[in-house]
């Protein structure tokens, strides 16, 4: 093909990118800033290696996401055309970390005691098996809670930990309880003939270790192995890695410190950092030019990470235009700051689609008032990730003030009955739901009694208190908050969200006693309904974005607003404030930044409500780390809401 003899292919790229691509033999390692066409890079390389006589399946490239790995694939096969005619086994081996892992147990699952037809089970299926061994073993729920336990079994298989090890170096009550669970864990999954994700990662890793021969063929398999997003591997995927790469070691790994923000899912900056170290003949390229931002954009972005010293140095730089100054909004509190995204999106909207537009938060809990503001003005959205009322949560606190109210709501009983766990079965349903409650034991009518006593409690609260107290009093009193306040980071995000609905029930304060929380509720489920409408109007492409800065890593838009920008808000401080966890922060918010195309929008409120109370707030340091001259500040009056502009 023309394509292969001229190698047309590397005309599109930078120096610095076609010093990358050409780059055959030994370690590579591929410093990649945000938008400097990483991707671009690494499948031209595997296209330049083929041109160079490398069989296609030789060639491995694995990524985290299935999204970033058929981008990669159909990037490469589009690249080779007929050259593959389509055959999967002439073809490169692009995949995840997990699908890699189950094609390599599936190749050898007699070695572990599987056949290729092994089953998964899925983060659902594994919790069930928790819950069950802890049932076995009258462990309480409420004391152990069993999601936590799993984060704790998952953390540390992550963390390349067997329970054996585990079990070694408890050294608490809550140690000694996981090591149980976790064993009984392993013994279920073992019956079943099933592995959970992180065992598709682990149990290959021991294959290799224990099975030098198996380790050879795949050496000799994929001679050529490519890393994508380095900086996010956790130890068991660093030791995959390590043991796949031959002795010719072509390995080439791209990624960029500056956007590692998983540590708290096992993510170990360290593995990049120490890539020299682990290759001592490696060649380093930094890929330092942006193709996505504006010049004010990325001099904002540099002055911000440049503060971090966890880092491999590099200075991001662009041939765009200067661009607009960024604006930063000081609104007088979240209900104004709201109210500012959706009046400046209403304005990019004359000569803009909706889908060019992203709004980035902190913390999910963020996305209630926002929603809100959107909706007011007939804006079209998506929420990336699960809109406020439609959150499990929200829809329990929600469930357990209308069974209060009426408990002939059979729907709202049956969601809320056994969450959090009282130890009330399905079959105790069922016969409840049947009217044979005299049926039942005695000790599971002491039960349902002590739940619709619990409904009766809620009920008086409810009737002569304000609709923000009553909810703080469900939130407590049901046990939600006991079993979340101590969990992983998910479930304390469950717990700032129900404490979200506290501060929008502080609206229906004022109303008169039992109008108010009979009006929230009511405008729950319309909100929700009206949500709906909106979406089925529009194509499903459409609608501004809204997500977390988590969720949008990888992704860019035109105009980005990034909301919330108070100190301990973003940066969150999470209870911890070390400089790891400090400089992961500033990481989140480089990371926000450098999804900008066009034009930033930063803003904070002076004023917030968090869980009913109104808490004075400081600008983000990250405001101040940004060079004046690259900003234009707005504010707003607060009493009439009018904006004053200063420099």
């Amino acid at each position: 093909m023309l394509l292969y003899r001229s190698m047309i292919y590397l005309e599109s790229l930078n120096d610095k990118q076609k010093e990358a691509v050409l780059y055959e033999k030994g370690p590579l390692l591929i410093v990649a800033g945000a938008g400097a066409g990483k991707t671009k890079t690494i499948t031209h390389r595997i296209i330049h290696l083929i041109h160079q006589g490398v069989k296609p399946s030789a060639i491995l490239a694995v990524t985290f996401t299935n999204k970033a790995a058929k981008e990669m694939r159909e990037r490469v096969l589009a690249l080779l055309g007929e050259r593959v005619h389509g055959a999967q086994s002439e073809s490169p081996f692009v995949s995840t970390f997990h699908a890699l892992g189950v094609h390599i147990i599936k190749e050898n699952a007699h070695l572990i005691g599987l056949t290729k037809h092994f089953a998964i089970a899925d983060e659902h299926d594994a919790l069930v098996i928790i819950k069950d061994a802890m049932k076995a073993r009258d462990i309480d729920p409420k004391q152990y809670e069993p999601r936590k336990i799993k984060s704790i079994i998952s953390k540390s298989k992550g963390d390349f930990v067997t329970v054996d090890t585990f079990n070694q170096n408890a050294n608490s009550s809550l140690a000694s309880v996981v090591g149980l669970i976790w064993r009984d864990y392993e013994r279920a999954l073992k019956n079943e003939k099933a592995l959970d994700f992180d065992d598709l990662l682990l149990e290959t890793v021991l294959i290799l270790k224990k099975y030098p021969e198996v380790k050879q063929m795949y050496r000799e398999r994929w001679q050529y192995i490519h890393i994508d997003e380095y900086q996010d591997t956790n130890e068991v995927q660093y030791e995959l890695v390590k043991l796949l790469v031959g002795k010719d070691e072509n390995i080439c790994v791209v990624g960029d410190t500056d956007q590692n923000i998983y540590s708290w899912r096992g993510a170990n900056i360290k593995n990049m950092l120490h890539f020299e170290k682990d290759y001592p003949d490696a060649k380093i390229i930094l890929l330092e030019q942006n193709y996505r931002s504006t010049k004010n954009i990325i001099e904002a972005a540099n002055s911000v990470i440049g503060k971090n010293q966890y880092r491999m140095p590099k200075t991001l730089f662009t041939e765009n235009k200067v661009g607009e100054t960024i604006s930063v909004y000081e609104a007088y509190d979240e209900s104004y700051e709201a109210k500012f995204v959706a009046s400046k999106i209403n304005e990019l909207l004359r000569d803009n689609n909706p889908e060019d537009i992203a709004i980035l938060y902190r913390a999910n809990f963020q996305s209630r008032i926002l929603e809100e503001a959107l909706l007011a003005e007939q804006i079209p959205y998506q929420v990336l990730g699960v809109k406020f009322f439609e959150r499990k949560e929200i829809k329990d606190l929600l469930s357990y003030i209308r069974a209060a109210y009426n408990r002939e709501s059979l729907s709202d009983i049956k969601r809320i009955i056994n969450t959090p766990t009282r130890g009330i079965g399905k079959v105790t349903l069922v016969k409840l739901f049947a009217n044979q409650f005299a049926d039942l034991p005695a000790t599971m009518q002491i039960k349902i009694n002590k739940f619709y006593e619990l409904l009766g409690d809620m009920k008086d609260y409810a009737d002569i208190h304000k609709p923000s107290e009553a909810i703080k009093f469900v939130i407590e009193k049901s046990g939600l908050e006991e079993e979340l306040s101590h969990g992983t980071s998910d479930e304390q995000e469950r717990l700032e969200n129900m404490r979200e609905l506290v501060t929008l029930a502080t609206k229906y304060d004022g109303m008169p006693e039992g109008v108010g929380m009979e009006k929230l509720l009511e405008d729950a489920s319309l909100a929700s309904d009206q949500d709906s409408l909106i979406h089925k109007k529009d194509d499903k492409k459409q609608g501004v974005r809204l997500m977390t800065v988590h969720a949008s890593k990888g992704l860019e838009f035109k105009y980005v607003f990034i909301t919330g920008l108070e100190q301990d808000l973003f940066p969150h401080t999470n209870g911890s404030k070390t400089k790891e966890d400090s400089e992961e922060e500033r990481r989140l918010f480089y990371v926000a930044l450098t999804r900008a195309e066009h034009k930033l929008y930063l803003s904070y409120a002076t004023l917030r409500t968090i869980y009913g109370m109104k808490q004075v707030n400081s600008p983000s340091e990250f405001i101040y780390d940004i060079p004046s001259h690259l900003t234009e500040r707005e504010k707003s009056s607060g009493s009439s809401g009018e904006k004053i502009i200063y420099i």
